[in-house]
């Protein structure tokens, strides 16, 4: 269900109700009449819903984690809130941006709409920004040339599998992160997708190097062997974006989880 169209909808709605009953039938209602229900409840609710509308669309989102593919840095049934104005302002439903304000950074956490299925919401951890090259060989990640630095911090278990994966903190940029690695699985790519300029990306058996094309963004999963991302399907072209997850405010399994992202 697409939750801002339908919320449009409602506004559209309810604001044509209020309107009408401003210009033309409250003004021929008997005095001392009661409003009919059709009349009423949509006047009660068109505030609130333009209120909601604002700020889901200008200001802040909410966002749950549906997958593992961003563990240790967010776990699945995370709330979250994701910044939409961070890289700028966008028209809602069209998506289209019409002010600029920052571009997104490597490290950042973002929503992006999924380029095989735009209805589809993902989050990922920027990588790799317009023109970079990136390289991800034998699990560890080069961009232009320089490695990522990386120092190992233990090991990390996945409670619901009782596994124990291997847990490194990250640098990318100015942020610094964690990441797992599984050493059972492979470090080349074992799925790939026909996905737009997949010609500026050379798989092999240690992985993959790609150069990110204009308005495009590179994306990996903190979760690294067990993320479906940038190394499957390819770019994030910048219309897909969303905007910027930045607090994480609830999680019904673990009441604690509440704070700012790395």
């Amino acid at each position: 269900m697409n939750f801002a169209l339908l919320l449009f909808s409602l506004l559209v709605i309810t604001g044509i109700v209020t309107a009408l009953d401003a210009v033309y039938f409250g003004r021929h209602r008997a005095a001392g009449s009661k409003e009919p229900w059709w009349i009423e409840y949509p006047k009660s609710f068109f505030p609130v819903i333009l209120i909601v509308f604002l700020v889901r669309s200008f200001v802040v989102e909410p966002f749950k984690i549906p997958s593992g593919s961003m563990i240790p840095t967010l776990l699945v049934g995370d709330y979250i809130l994701v910044n939409k104005y961070t890289y700028g302002i966008r028209l809602p439903i069209l998506n289209t941006k019409i002010i600029s304000i920052h571009e997104p950074k490597r490290g950042d956490v973002m929503v992006f709409r999924y380029p095989d299925d735009p209805s589809v919401d993902y989050i990922k951890r920027v990588v790799g920004l317009p023109g970079d090259k990136i390289a991800y060989e034998g699990k560890r990640l080069t961009i232009n040339g320089h490695e990522v630095p990386e120092h190992y911090t233990g090991d990390y278990l996945l409670k619901d599998r009782i596994e124990y994966l291997k847990e490194y903190t990250e640098t990318l940029g100015k942020v610094k992160h964690s990441i797992l690695l599984d050493p059972s699985e492979p470090a080349a790519t074992t799925y790939v997708k026909q996905y737009p300029d997949r010609q500026d990306c050379i798989y092999n058996n240690n992985g993959v190097m790609c150069t990110v094309p204009p308005g495009h963004y590179f994306m990996m999963g903190d979760n690294r062997d067990n993320s479906s991302d940038s190394r499957v399907w390819g770019f994030v072209p910048e219309a897909n974006i969303i905007g910027k997850a930045f607090f994480i405010w609830f999680n019904f399994s673990q009441l604690g989880r509440f704070g700012r992202l790395n």
